[in-house]
């Protein structure tokens, strides 16, 4: 009898684990290949760049239909910080923008242009890409992740799937997708304060981005029973710190054109209802209008065009709308997706039409539209929302608060990061009768800092194969630091490189040298066999010589510090950047110069190279900073260096009449 019931369970589980196998569907295609990455992000792209550049054979898959993320997808004015933290690939990428406008590097950009570099990226390696696909299913072997099952994401039901086996890993989504289907720790939402003893993490009512005191809630003004309007949650205000499931808002961040020729018309949108912005005319009845930057971030492109962000207390973030989305199915995710675009488009139309709104707001409006030379398969709207933060792994190590602060240091680098920790609000409620926005919060005053390999790793016993460069391991307030599209992108690189060396080694990521991993990217920055470019910063203090009193500045510069002399002339003051040439050849030579109050209106620069010496005098008027940089790299010609440390390139104060500042200095391999 007991035969008899455990052959009938036997049977049963088979029909059941058939049902379920069933419900997929049939595998069309059996791919093998060294690396398997997910996303087709800056991140994902940059990483199968380098993975194919090492010799792997690679396949990238994209869910839509377009490379880049966010880079490509509306962020064109880049939030970085400080460019000491931009390596490698990364920095070739703003380079080869800089190429695109005429200039050594740029970090304001046209999202079509963006697009074609990392298209650039694509092609030259051969990339093997799958667009419109998305993961269906993950098996694993153990701690081992054996093979991963994608649809067809334009028509999931009717197409068949594929299987993809790799060696490794490399989950490069916004989402993290790959790593919770691969049962992964991970954490959505705010960590307590209390949990890793941090401050500015969890529940903040701060003044960022914020309503102004005595904006009223309701439908009704002063009327509770007539509801709350649009946007606001009805709640109570938590305590202080703690934490939640709550995630940052999202939005897009939007391209338009003010050229005639290139624009069209902001019209009304699908599913248009003004009461979703009723919000905004409160807000302006308190702190009147003086311009459309008033309720946006317009920030100027190329070419006439934008990257408009949110701004104070009601603009393009969709507060509160998004807080399911990290955990959401895809059709789900659809929905909230297509909300936020609604919202948006109803957002632009609102502020262009109706008719509360001061007419000069009005006209100022729609002198925009939307950019008939982007997205043109996507009827000129971005196909990226702005996720700004999903799942973050819980790895071997999570960065926090104290890591951004400089207050805990890891040795073991693959990056580092260096903007502010940054929240954008993540709850819109009712506090002591007024409209209040919850969550925002900016707090920088930190240099450049290490970003942990043991943060872009599971642990061990989780997914020994598997590497998280973007969903990687930090409280959610450490994460609005890190989570920079450049940083991405250099972590993005070590982690192709961690890859390649756990395959060639036979062993599990986490056990991958990070010395190795750092001397790869060291001698092979661009993973294509030339030349590395040469850097002295200041705080290099074996290749500097100081004469004279200068003052250590800690913030502003590029890297941790950089030097600055005051307005006295009289006394020569120099600062001597002396580099360790491995190959004699000629380079391009660059000065960093940051943004002082009381420049000097000219620098005396001399270069000494290959037995000669040229003094250039630097002009600051011509000196144009752009974007959220903290100064720009100045040209002083191309000069032969011969191997070893003979030249030098050394900036004084002679002739100043104001601040002088000595930074950096960068020798690039001359391509002329």
């Amino acid at each position: 009898m007991r035969t008899c019931k455990l052959i009938f369970s036997m049977l049963l589980l088979c029909l059941v684990s058939f049902g379920e196998i069933t419900k997929a569907n049939p595998v069309n295609k059996i791919i093998e290949t060294d690396i398997c990455i997910y996303g087709g992000t800056s991140a994902g792209v940059i990483a199968a760049y380098t993975a194919k550049k090492m010799g792997k054979k690679v396949i990238l898959i994209e869910p839509g239909r377009h490379l880049g993320g966010m880079s490509s997808g509306g962020l064109g004015y880049t939030d970085i910080g400080n460019k000491y933290v931009v390596t490698g690939l990364a920095r070739d990428f703003y380079r080869r923008i800089g190429q695109h406008y005429g200039k050594f590097e740029q970090w304001i950009f046209e999202p079509k242009v963006a697009e074609g570099i990392f298209n650039e990226y694509a092609k030259a390696a051969g990339l093997e890409i799958l667009f419109k696909h998305r993961l269906a299913d993950v098996q694993k072997d153990g701690n081992v992740i054996r093979e991963i099952r994608i649809e067809d994401s334009s028509n999931p039901a009717r197409q068949t799937d594929q299987i993809i086996r790799a060696k490794v890993y490399l989950d490069c989504s916004y989402e993290g997708d790959l790593m919770a289907r691969s049962k992964v720790s991970y954490a959505v939402g705010r960590e307590a304060n209390k949990e890793y003893n941090e401050t500015i993490n969890g529940v903040q009512l701060l003044n960022g981005h914020q309503f102004p005191d005595g904006v009223d809630p309701y439908v009704v003004p002063g009327d509770k029973n007539s509801g709350l309007l649009w946007g606001i949650r009805n709640a109570e205000l938590a305590p202080m710190g703690s934490g939640d499931k709550k995630v940052q808002a999202y939005n897009f961040r939007i391209a338009l054109s003010k050229v005639p020729e290139n624009r069209i018309e902001i019209e009304k949108p699908e599913n248009y209802d003004p009461k979703k912005y009723e919000l905004l005319i409160r807000l302006k009845e308190k702190k009147p209008w003086n311009s459309l930057n008033d309720v946006i971030i317009l920030s100027h492109m190329p070419n006439g065009k934008t990257d408009i962000n949110n701004r104070n207390g009601f603009s393009t973030d969709m507060i509160g709308e998004n807080w399911d989305y990290p955990e959401a199915d895809y059709a789900s995710r659809e929905q909230i997706w297509k909300r936020h675009e609604d919202y948006t488009k109803g957002f632009l139309y609102f502020l262009g039409n109706d008719p509360r709104i001061p007419a000069k707001i009005r006209a100022e409006m729609k002198t925009w539209g939307y950019p008939k030379d982007e997205y043109t398969d996507n009827g000129n709207w971005t196909p990226q929302l702005y996720i700004r933060e999903a799942r973050r792994m819980i790895g071997e190590l999570v960065m926090t608060q104290h890591h951004c602060e400089g207050k805990e240091v890891v040795q073991d680098g693959v990056g580092m990061a260096a903007y502010t920790m940054d929240s954008h609000n993540c709850d819109r409620l009712v506090v002591d009768g007024m409209v209040k926005n919850e969550g925002n919060v900016e707090v920088g005053g930190f240099g450049p800092y290490p970003i942990s390999y043991r943060s872009i790793v599971p642990k061990q016993s989780e997914a020994s194969n598997l590497i998280v460069p973007v969903c990687l391991s930090a409280t959610h307030i450490a994460y609005g630091s890190i989570r920079m599209e450049p940083v991405f992108m250099v972590l993005s690189q070590s982690s192709a490189v961690a890859a390649a060396l756990a395959i060639d080694e036979k062993i599990p990521v986490q056990q991958v040298s990070v010395a190795k991993i750092k001397q790869l990217l060291e001698s092979n920055p661009l993973v294509d066999g030339s030349t590395p470019e040469i850097l002295v910063d200041n705080d290099h203090t074996a290749s500097v010589q100081i004469t004279g009193d200068w003052k250590i500045e800690n913030k502003g510069g590029y890297g941790p510090t950089y030097l600055k002399a005051d307005g006295d002339s009289k006394n020569l003051k120099a600062v001597k950047y002396i580099p360790a040439v491995v190959k004699t050849g000629k380079y391009d030579v660059y000065v960093y110069f940051p943004k002082l109050g009381n420049s000097s209106a000219r620098t005396s620069v001399e270069v000494s190279a290959n037995g000669k010496k040229v003094e250039k005098v630097v002009n600051h008027a011509d000196i144009k900073v752009e974007g959220q940089t903290s100064g720009e790299w100045v040209s002083l010609g191309s000069h032969t260096f011969s191997k070893g440390k003979k030249g030098f390139v050394q900036i004084s104060n002679k002739n100043a009449d104001g601040e002088t500042s000595a930074d950096a200095v960068l020798l690039v391999p001359s391509k002329s």
